[in-house]
């Protein structure tokens, strides 16, 4: 049997090889190696897969964050919200732009923002929201948008963990993560549903104006070669990662089948333990399991974590500090305690292995391990 992994990359590449290969090497041959046809392919087949009018590539998805709030003109000073049961590059991006970030709890269900909590966070400072998509799934995206109109706030929708997740609004209408708001980011590092080789990330809108001035911003701030109208950056997707996403995307689809596969497996084996919480999938969002996280209940998270680690079972624990306790977000308007959801996630919640290869016996032996300790704690 194959050792067991968080994220089989190297078993996922050899069903592709030679397609991968040949598209390597076609780029290489080809000398286009920066903003070469490959990039504008992708770019072109992402925005027919999302349905989306503008996408616009760039170096990774902490970059493909910061552009847009360059892009939408927000000053020094200006809040921004999100949630603080994230990865740090979600809130780092709005502290970098010398912006405020205002954290705010998640939901006890879904992990994602809370809605209420936004509600109750904005001032008259408050220029965007940031929700994150996460785990897979689409945060509860039509009261935020009517908040946000409400308000007069852009939406940047963080959905690197997401691709291929499907949000339907209460009128029936479908759209796809990261093309509700006024503008979605997302990232493509080697272990997203849909990753490259490399570093890679990707901006979607529907506005044309913030389209044009993204792309500028992402090219030094150039619209014309060697005319720079404002102050901008350079951020792209080169032709290789680009190549290698082209193909990657043809199979995405079936990589997220896969993984809803596994996750229903583990779903079934877990239901009846008292002591585990099995993901909940919201009633309005499709969930594509970027990863698959259980919430402890009763025993220690980190003994089963350490349970598991001494049997050879990697598990991971996504995120282990709330970025309101961070040391390097540090503020007099949080203290422990005022996040009561993210603060307990923190300490409950813990990710099996989730990817498109994991096999039945290799699954099995992750969930007979997982309710050996289980049984014993209980």
């Amino acid at each position: 049997m194959r050792p067991i992994q968080m994220v089989d990359l190297l078993g996922q590449y050899n069903k592709i090889q030679k397609e991968i290969d040949q598209a390597v090497l076609d780029v290489v041959r080809s000398t286009a190696y920066i903003n070469g046809p490959e990039v504008k392919s992708f770019q072109e087949e992402m925005e027919k897969y999302l349905d989306v009018k503008h996408v616009i590539p760039c170096a990774n998805g902490t970059d493909a964050l910061q552009l847009t709030m360059m892009a939408l003109g927000l000053e020094p000073g200006d809040e921004v919200i999100t949630a603080s049961f994230t990865y740090v590059a979600t809130a780092e991006v709005i502290a970098l732009l010398k912006l405020t970030p205002v954290l705010v709890d998640v939901d006890p269900i879904t992990f994602n923002i809370d809605v209420d909590a936004v509600k109750k966070a904005i001032t008259p400072k408050t220029k965007a929201i940031v929700p994150v998509h996460l785990f897979g799934q689409c945060a509860d995206m039509a009261p935020l948008m009517e908040l946000a109109k409400a308000h007069k706030l852009y939406v940047i929708e963080d959905a690197a963990q997401a691709i291929g997740a499907k949000y339907t609004a209460p009128d029936g209408t479908i759209r796809s993560a990261g093309c509700m708001g006024h503008f979605g980011g997302t990232s493509f590092f080697p272990s997203k549903n849909l990753g490259c080789y490399g570093d890679g990330g990707a901006i979607f809108t529907n506005d044309d104006a913030l389209a044009k001035r993204t792309r500028m911003i992402a090219n030094h701030g150039q619209s014309v070669r060697y005319y720079h109208d404002e102050i901008g950056v350079n951020s792209r997707l080169d032709s290789i990662q680009a190549a290698i996403l082209r193909i990657k995307l043809r199979h995405l689809d079936s990589y997220i089948a896969a993984r809803q596969k596994a996750a229903d497996a583990y779903d079934k084996a877990f239901a009846e333990c008292d002591v585990l919480i099995t993901p909940v999938r919201a009633k309005n969002s499709t969930h594509v399991f970027h990863q698959y996280t259980l919430q402890t209940k009763g025993i220690s998270r980190d003994e089963i974590v350490q349970f598991l680690t001494d049997k050879g079972i990697p598990a991971m624990i996504y995120y282990p500090v709330p970025l309101h306790l961070q040391k390097a977000y540090t503020d007099d308007r949080y203290k422990e305690g005022m996040f009561p959801v993210t603060e307990k996630l923190c300490n409950t919640v813990f990710s099996l292995p989730m990817h498109t290869e994991l096999d039945v016996e290799q699954q099995q032996i992750i969930i007979d391990t997982v309710l050996e300790f289980a049984s014993v704690k209980n």
